[in-house]
């Protein structure tokens, strides 16, 4: 093994580092599921407002991205 095997290992140890201490973070966080809840039921409260606005005729509409997020975030709460 070289050096820069060796540096990029090192790196990737530490990122692994870094990575488990903000899991472990979030695990502990007593608000972290109620935030994420808070969050999910304003976004649901605002969806049926928005209206489905097209950009410029291509992509989704505002309420498909309110669908897509919603979503998201509850499988990250799983």
């Amino acid at each position: 093994m070289n050096e820069e095997d060796e540096a990029f290992n090192e790196i990737e140890r530490q990122a692994g580092q870094r990575k488990e201490a903000v899991r472990a973070t979030i695990a502990i966080n007593p608000y972290r599921d109620l935030v994420i809840e808070e969050v999910l039921q304003r976004i649901k409260e605002l969806r049926p407002a928005v209206m489905p606005l097209e950009s410029m005729g291509r992509g989704k509409a505002t309420h498909e991205w309110f669908d897509i997020l919603v979503k998201d975030i509850e499988e990250m709460k799983k």
